[in-house]
């Protein structure tokens, strides 16, 4: 072999070991993080959206980053919260209020932080049917004899005043004072014209000076409470309104999309204590949680059917894979046959989805201004500070690039360079403009609510 062979030889050899080298690299830096906590028992509530935390257990996600974790449903929301305060839960699916009301010290006090949202959108407002028929003589009618969407809360309000007329309460079911569902009812019944009520130091119902009486009423128990009478209608995620319809008991009218297009839901939360105490562990959970949302929306949700099945099973939602797949494909039933393409209904990675932006943060917190559950005026400030001491996109961020440096996520599928609010935006029923920025103009700008300056006391808004 002559001295050119022999070089371009070695350049070969040199070139595979450097190729073997990066690679062996690569799957050494999966494993890089120095775990203060291996084993972890993680909580949930039985809906749809739990599904990142079952896929990263089902996919080896969490095991890739050398966590053994146990995942255990819970009774309600305030016994998750409890259990993640005391610590016998690790971490736990969430409602984007939770974080936020017990830092702030609404209901439970602590210091509840979020690196990871899980899902946009995912739920639905449904009545009884006889409440619905009610409502369908003032909805339109497209050609196809269909109602014409999105139904507005405007269809409710003669029934309402009906049944006030006849002296009958108009009661209406929520998962959890501080949930989505419940701002989200509200929200859409306000921009209808519906007073949804009001909290106050010395009242906790919410109903004060309510129109429709919102009470809470654990998820899976809706649907018969529904058919009991005790409720005419409810605010749920999946798959507790597609239930209604397959036991036909009752009509979504209206699904979240509709209400705010792209809505933040569900959140992954650990106590504050927690992150600080085992920083790389909460970084080796949000970068498993992160490759399960992905697994879930890519190639155009191809994996949603498989992730039907894994979520019927028991130890997850436990309700029948058809129900399941009614949303999870990108599928909404409305009224018993009126099935409409809703691709959106369900996103757990695209859009940004993960991240966990202040401007949701803010919202929440302006809702719970808005009717009384943060009582007295805040300046601007305090909803950016407050926001920024719940939702840490830092960790976000740092477990993205691992991923990508892993060869395990695109950089292009994360918001690089963002200060963490979104853009403003009016997809809302009713158009109005929200900009996380301004929260005080925002609360201002809503015809039913709170305004800057008011306060509820006793039964009567003062102030302003």
């Amino acid at each position: 072999m002559n001295l050119k062979s022999t070089f371009a030889a070695c350049s070969i050899r040199a070139a595979v070991a450097a190729v073997l080298l990066a690679s062996t690299a690569s799957a050494v830096s999966a494993e890089m993080l120095d775990l203060e906590k291996d084993e972890l028992k993680l909580g949930f509530i039985k809906l749809t959206d739990m599904a990142p935390l079952a896929i990263a257990y089902e996919k080896g996600f969490f095991e890739d980053e050398g966590l053994f974790v146990t995942l255990e449903p819970q009774a309600n929301w305030k016994v998750l919260l409890d259990r993640v305060i005391t610590g016998e839960l690790d971490g736990a699916h969430m409602l984007a209020g939770q974080p936020l009301a017990a830092t702030i010290g609404y209901g439970t006090k602590a210091h509840i932080v979020t690196p990871f949202s899980m899902d946009l959108n995912g739920n639905g407002i449904t009545v009884s049917n006889d409440v619905w028929a009610m409502m369908k003589e003032h909805i339109p009618v497209g050609e196809d004899g269909k109602p014409v969407h999105p139904i507005k809360a405007d269809a409710l309000k003669p029934v309402v005043e009906k049944f006030k007329a006849e002296g009958k309460s108009f009661n209406l079911g929520m998962v959890f004072p501080v949930s989505t569902h419940n701002y989200e009812l509200r929200y859409w019944l306000a921009s209808g014209g519906i007073n949804p009520g009001y909290y106050a130091s010395g009242d906790i119902s919410g109903q004060i000076k309510a129109d429709a009486l919102l009470s809470v009423t654990p998820p899976p128990q809706m649907p018969a409470t529904l058919e009991a009478g005790t409720i005419v209608g409810y605010c749920v995620g999946e798959p507790w309104n597609q239930a209604a319809v397959f036991k036909g008991i009752g009509v979504p009218v209206i699904t979240d999309y509709e209400i705010w297009k792209n809505n933040p839901e569900k959140v992954f939360g650990l106590t504050k204590d927690f992150t600080e105490k085992y920083p790389n562990t909460t970084l080796a959970l949000t970068k498993a949680l992160i490759r399960a949302a992905e697994w879930l929306d890519a190639d155009n949700n191809a994996n949603r059917a498989e992730a039907v099945e894994i979520l019927s099973r028991s130890e997850y939602v436990g309700a029948d894979a058809e129900v399941i797949a009614n949303s999870m494909t990108g599928t909404f039933e409305y009224e018993k046959g009126d099935k409409r393409e809703v691709p959106d209904f369900n996103v757990f990675f695209r859009h940004y989805a993960t991240y966990p932006y202040y401007s949701d943060a803010t919202w929440y917190l302006t809702q719970m201004r808005r009717w009384g559950q943060i009582p007295d005026h805040k300046d601007d400030a305090w909803y950016a500070e407050t926001a920024k001491s719940v939702y840490l996109p830092d960790v976000y961020m740092k477990a993205a690039e691992l991923l990508i440096e892993e060869g395990n996520a695109k950089k292009e599928d994360f918001p690089f360079g963002t200060d963490g609010y979104k853009p403003a935006t009016s997809d809302f029923i009713d158009g109005v403009t929200y900009d996380g920025k301004t929260p005080n103009a925002y609360i201002d700008s809503l015809s039913i609510g709170l305004k800057s300056g008011q306060k509820v006391e006793g039964s009567e808004i003062v102030g302003g």
